[in-house]
């Protein structure tokens, strides 16, 4: 998908030559040019194909005049498998404009207590903006079926996080990639206390920082991710209201943490419960924590 102004500098299509329009170039079977404008007229299929878990589009912007104090004036924008994050949107009840004016509407701001990379709130809170790597975004390809199928078998009604869009932006050569999410916490609500679950009761205390925030860090042996607790208070005084939900589950059990294991089981010893372990150990501690919980 390539978006360029025809201005004559480059060949363009004989629908576009007499109108002074921006153009994009889209691969699909029987129609290669599209307008900006066209794109959100695109229709929703009647069914995912296989095809559509490994589709991309992209597009080339050069020349940009729009908002130039802001924007670079070359860039480029892949959006992946952008019909199966459409039917995701729509299975969790996200309109198609409502998405588009969160994310533009207003600049996003930064979330207080990120960590490594950029996280973002969108202008309303609605929506979250995480910055992932390249491996994160091959092994969101690898479960993006099998995700689909979970989040159909259940109607949307899922701790995961509910994943809405991914993409690539390329500046200056740099690529960032992005994952935009569902926010877990509610966009009214005032957040008053965080519990920041971990996996763990070796090595597994809070920070400095954490320390230094309203936040409680409880060390829990029992979880495939995070858990995110938030305690909030809705106004009236007796009133509560708890959100609970899974982040980070595209950590995968790498050559990293592979290695982490190795140095902490020597180091605590092959029975301690370290937090780095097999996947199929850690599930099964998270399965049985949560049913402790809430049996």
């Amino acid at each position: 998908l390539q978006y360029r102004h025809t201005d004559g500098s480059v060949p363009v299509n004989k629908q576009t030559k007499t109108k002074k329009k921006n153009c994009v170039n889209e691969q699909i079977p029987g129609r290669k040019h599209f307008y900006i404008n066209d794109l959100n007229q695109v229709p929703v299929p009647v069914m995912l194909l296989p095809d559509d878990f490994k589709a991309n589009t992209k597009i080339k912007v050069n020349n940009h005049l729009f908002n130039k104090e802001n924007l670079p004036g070359h860039f480029k924008f892949k959006e992946y498998c952008p019909q199966v994050f459409r039917n995701l949107r729509e299975r969790f009840g996200i309109e198609d404009l409502d998405y588009q004016v969160s994310l533009t509407r207003s600049p996003p701001f930064s979330v207080d207590d990120q960590g490594e990379g950029l996280l973002l709130n969108s202008y309303d809170r609605t929506l979250v903006v995480k910055q992932i790597s390249s491996e994160d975004v091959a092994d969101m390809h690898n479960i993006l079926s099998e995700y689909h199928q979970h989040i159909v078998k259940c109607h949307g009604n899922t701790l995961l996080p509910q994943f809405l869009g991914m993409y690539r932006v390329t500046v200056d050569s740099e690529e960032t990639y992005l994952m935009v999410m569902r926010n877990m916490f509610s966009h009214r609500l005032v957040v008053h206390r965080k519990y920041d679950l971990k996996g763990s009761l070796v090595d597994r205390e809070a920070s400095d920082k954490e320390r230094t925030c309203d936040c409680r860090c409880h060390h829990k042996p029992g979880k495939i991710t995070q858990i995110v607790l938030c305690l909030l208070i809705s106004g009236a005084p007796q009133r509560e209201v708890y959100f609970m939900g899974l982040i980070d589950v595209l950590t995968q059990y790498d050559t990293k943490k592979k290695a982490a294991h190795a140095a902490k089981t020597v180091k605590h010893g092959a029975g301690a419960e370290i937090s780095t372990v097999h996947p199929e150990q850690y599930a099964k501690r998270f399965r049985d924590f949560i049913s402790n919980i809430f049996a």
